[in-house]
């Protein structure tokens, strides 16, 4: 009988995120650099699938990835720019690291919540006294987001991707989630340099884990013939197997917003979010905006 796969530990998983980074040319996206992790480490598809915590907008993994990128950014291998990219820095182009050493020494730097400690190591065992500054893609903001977007009124879900596509120069955006319309939540226009003009779907899905492939199959069925573009948007996350999906040869594309990529854009579009910058960025999520959808 085979034995069951086991999560990979945040630690285990910062070579093969260094390794991934050189693969890509010494710098990349998130999404670029997990999706080459996946494959690296060799991480199977039912693992991808678990999601991180309650609300479940991110993965188990890419939680995970998100402290490895932190714990090397800290020991000074890693770099980020305010667009998201993460970059190898010149001294740790070409050999890999000693992630107990990587661990010891961001642990040694600094005291916080020890409910803010990363997923257990296998190889330092985490002392409770020891904590970390929480991980940069995951600020407590994010969370509290997270907690009102599960939380809210199915409609009111529907209304706030309503106004954040017009927020994002969509026209004619309308909401038309019914019964039996294949899954299809509205429909909108969108116009490139006032020239071309596409006619797009969008489902939007309040999900707790992973979408896999049958959804995205199951939503091109049914825009077939209706609309030139497809959006899938959902407060979790997508399966890699989904992700081929929406790019499959020979089938119309359907681009994917996932729950981290929707928070992003709320906090772009400052759709309920207040952003004060003082000396560094202060985040507020604004219970009562959610409320009055």
């Amino acid at each position: 009988m085979p034995e069951k796969p086991v999560m990979p530990t945040f630690d285990r998983l910062m070579n093969p995120t260094l390794r991934a980074i050189r693969e890509l040319g010494g710098s990349g996206t998130i999404e670029e650099i997990n999706s080459r992790v996946y494959s690296i480490a060799a991480i199977p598809e039912e693992l991808l699938a678990v999601p991180h915590g309650e609300v479940g907008s991110q993965s188990e993994v890419d939680y995970r990835l998100a402290w490895s990128r932190t714990y090397l950014k800290k020991f000074g291998a890693l770099e980020n720019s305010a667009r998201g990219i993460w970059a190898i820095k010149p001294d740790f182009n070409d050999h890999q690291v000693d992630p107990t050493l990587v661990v010891r020494t961001v642990r040694g730097q600094t005291k916080v919540d020890p409910e803010a400690a990363p997923p257990s190591l296998p190889i330092v065992s985490p002392d409770p006294n020891d904590a970390l500054e929480p991980v940069d893609d995951q600020h407590a903001w994010q969370a509290v987001l997270r907690r009102i977007l599960s939380s809210i009124d199915p409609s009111a879900f529907e209304r706030l991707i309503q106004r954040m596509l017009r927020e994002a120069g969509f026209a004619q955006v309308q909401v038309t989630g019914r019964s039996g319309d294949g899954g299809i939540d509205g429909k909108g226009l969108v116009r490139v340099n006032d020239f071309l003009t596409f006619h797009v779907l969008f489902q939007c899905k309040r999900y707790s884990g992973s979408v896999g492939p049958s959804e995205i199959r199951d939503f091109r069925g049914a825009m077939q013939g209706r609309a030139d573009k497809g959006l899938f948007i959902t407060t979790g996350t997508f399966t890699s197997a989904a992700r081929a999906e929406s790019i499959r040869d020979g089938a119309p594309p359907i681009d994917l917003i996932d729950g981290e990529l929707l928070i992003s854009k709320l906090e772009q579009y400052q759709l309920g979010i207040k952003t004060e910058l003082v000396t560094v960025k202060s985040v507020h999520v604004d219970t009562q905006w959610f409320l009055g959808l």
